[in-house]
């Protein structure tokens, strides 16, 4: 049974037993403290678990000093959680006693199910029904666990905590890897980051990563949550986790691998997951406002900053530097990632001139190493920044002055001061000075040694502060026409016919059977026109020398008309042969392409690029789950890297982006009205007339699932 056929009611709450236990039993449970079934008890012991621990051991008396039950029967009551550390063949029998004993929510730790073969896929089956005959939420099996450090909860077996303890903070991890789950937590322990809940999923039988995200969206013990995927299994409770991580002002940093061909084939046999198009997974998270991370090393970067908890919404970076050359690096990052470094005032540009002569006032603002011989400028310096640039996140690279004897004590004494007059701004250091950062982090900065990752991060805050402004709004309504698709794959024209009736607007055309009928068609449209084979059978017409351009006069269309169905006839014999398809030929236009897709996960998702072959050279697309509305149908067009030539690159007309845009939204909830027999549909090219004069489908291509070709 797949996630998905959890009951959708099934709330994030539902996983308190499973995270915020009261009571755990251990089936399973060894008096070796380093196996499977004796790790979680003695974490549980040397950290001072407060709830009930009852060992369920039929050899024993007692478990590491604590008595033993001698089955599931036999324990006092129903416990909180169970975990189960026996082997698979014995991990259902195990879980269907829980359940009649009233258990409520099981971890199990046992391998050997759907990440193994068929036969541990059926395997994986049987528990799964097990757990939903008696409501209970199940975690794995194969996973590495739960531990919720907030409680002194240790439902794990990782031997992570032999290098130490959480330390106390409100970072939160959801992992579908056990081991790389407790990777991020020993790498955030390596850095002094408060990481105290961590969730792994393993082969996700029931409570799947969204699960784990929308409990710790809800959860007062988390204020920012990393996770780790390798596919997604499940849409719905995903989605509607992230929309309440925005809403709660949570930011989520998310590692999803599977990117490549490879990756993915390894995810699959890693987990059994599904690791989906990598392009659509980034629109979603995109679409939330998760921010991405491509290391476990930005992943840790970006959770330190957001523990702070400012998010601007917009996002504009001040640098202070006694650096040119660092000036200069830190510009280069933020332009890369999309951080706006807007110049000082002219004003505060003189002022700080007056301070220092050969400084560089505008921003970066280059103090420079003079301000050392006369240490007052620093606080002078900062407090401009702030005060006069109104930058929100303020970025200041002092390299090892911070730490110097001469220097650094002045320097954190002034800095502590402009800081504290202005908490509202993300104040970042970059220094090195490794022993003294703790101190500059009481004082309320954050510090790298690296200003490029410094600039990274700084960029996910603001990525996050829209995205939690955008939670505020009411989220449009998008009506969705009422769509009735034909039995079989239609042909070109009774495709545009479809998508004009629901607002995707098609060039001027007339379906001809016979040449006679062509060459009346082209005197109403006017030359010159297009000839085009038309044919439900013949989806690439260009591929075989289907599509005629510039026919100029009735001759040439009756010519033209001889020669597609000649053609037809010699590259695509058995192909059903409709006629030809006269058009009206558009000039002057940019060629974009729309088109829709079935994502086994997300459902019908839209896309919009450059269209004709740059489609498929350059990939410049933008993906997003339907229905949206012509306001996000802009954001996608405009977001292209190729939006220049719409918006009248080298003296070209600005073409009608809004007429784009209505388009897309159209064709976005024709695919959500359609339903899962509309496999896709391409609209290449969708001709951009300039601005005022709308846009046109010159070509469209539908299929459906079970239609003949």
């Amino acid at each position: 049974m797949t996630a998905d056929a959890m009951p959708a009611s099934a709330g994030f709450a539902s996983l308190d037993a499973l995270v915020r236990p009261r009571s755990v039993a251990v089936i399973g449970a060894s008096d070796e403290p380093a196996r499977i079934g004796g790790r979680p008890i003695a974490y549980m012991k040397e950290r001072g678990f407060t709830g009930e621990l009852w060992p369920v051991n039929p050899k024993r008396a007692t478990v590491q000093g604590l008595p033993a039950f001698a089955s599931v029967e036999a324990l006092p009551a129903a416990p909180d959680v169970a975990i189960i550390a026996v082997p698979a063949e014995h991990a259902t029998a195990a879980l269907d006693s829980l359940g009649q004993k009233g258990c409520r929510a099981v971890i199990v730790f046992s391998a050997g199910f759907a990440e193994m073969d068929e036969a541990g896929a059926e395997a994986q089956e049987r528990l799964t029904a097990v757990a939903r005959r008696h409501g209970i939420r199940l975690l794995g099996p194969n996973c590495l666990g739960v531990f919720n450090d907030s409680i002194r909860f240790y439902g794990t077996f990782t031997a992570s905590f032999e290098k130490g303890w959480p330390i106390p903070g409100r970072i939160g991890v959801v992992s579908q890897s056990g081991a790389y789950g407790t990777h991020v937590f020993a790498a955030a322990l390596d850095r002094g980051l408060g990481m105290q809940v961590c969730i792994t999923t393993g082969n996700e039988a029931d409570v799947a990563l969204g699960d784990a995200l929308g409990w710790m969206a809800q959860a007062p013990e988390v204020d920012v949550i990393c996770a780790y995927a390798e596919g997604i299994r499940e849409s719905e409770r995903f989605t509607a986790a992230l929309d309440l991580a925005r809403r709660n002002r949570k930011p989520v940093v998310m590692m999803k691998v599977g990117r490549s061909q490879l990756g993915g084939a390894a995810a699959k046999s890693h987990t059994a997951s599904i690791a989906g198009d990598d392009a659509v997974t980034e629109a979603v998270l995109e679409e939330f406002g998760v921010v991405r991370a491509r290391t476990t090393e930005e992943m840790l970067d970006i959770a330190y900053v957001a523990a702070k908890r400012i998010y601007p919404a917009r996002n504009t970076l001040g640098v202070l530097t006694v650096s040119g050359g660092a000036g200069v690096l830190i510009s280069d990052a933020a332009e890369q990632a999309g951080v706006e470094m807007p110049p000082m005032p002219e004003a505060a540009q003189e002022r700080l001139r007056r301070l220092v002569p050969f400084c560089a006032p505008r921003n970066p603002v280059d103090c420079t190493a003079q301000v050392t011989n006369n240490l007052p400028l620093i606080g002078q310096f900062a407090e401009s920044v702030a005060r006069d640039g109104g930058y929100a996140s303020i970025l200041s690279f002092w390299t090892q002055t911070a730490a110097s004897r001469s220097v650094g004590p002045s320097l954190r004494e002034q800095m502590r001061a402009v800081r504290a007059a202005y908490p509202d701004r993300l104040w970042v250091m970059s220094m090195l000075a490794p022993d003294k950062v703790r101190d500059y982090e009481a004082d309320g900065w954050v510090c790298f040694e690296d200003p490029s990752r410094a600039v990274n991060a700084i960029a996910a805050m603001g990525a996050y502060g829209a995205a939690f402004a955008r939670a505020g709004q009411a989220a449009p309504e998008v009506p969705l026409p009422k769509v009735t698709l034909p039995e079989a794959t239609p042909s070109e024209a009774v495709a545009k016919a479809l998508l004009a009736e629901a607002g995707v607007p098609a060039v001027p055309e007339h379906a001809c059977s016979d040449s006679e009928a062509a060459v009346a068609a082209a005197e109403r449209i006017g030359y010159p026109v297009v000839l085009k084979i038309l044919s439900p059978d013949i989806l690439h017409k260009s591929e075989i020398g289907g599509v005629l351009l510039d026919v100029a006069d009735a001759d040439q269309v009756k010519q033209g008309f001889a020669t597609l169905l000649d053609r037809a006839r010699q590259h695509a014999p058995a192909a059903r042969i409709e006629g030809v398809l006269v058009a009206k030929q558009i000039k002057g236009a940019v060629e974009m392409a729309l088109g829709v897709f079935r994502d086994p996960v997300f459902g019908p998702v839209a896309m919009v690029g450059l269209g004709g072959i740059f489609i498929e050279v350059l990939k410049d697309v933008a993906f997003r789950r339907c229905p949206f509305d012509p306001a996000e149908a802009e954001r996608m067009i405009r977001g292209l890297r190729g939006a220049p030539l719409l918006e009248g690159a080298r003296g070209r007309p600005k073409a009608d982006v809004a007429a784009l845009a209505r388009a897309l939204s159209a064709l976005s909830a024709f695919a959500a009205a359609a339903g899962p027999r509309l496999a896709g549909i391409d609209v290449n090219p969708m001709l951009v007339l300039p601005e005022g004069q709308g846009c046109f489908a010159a070509d469209a291509v539908m299929e459906l699932e079970g239609g003949s070709h």
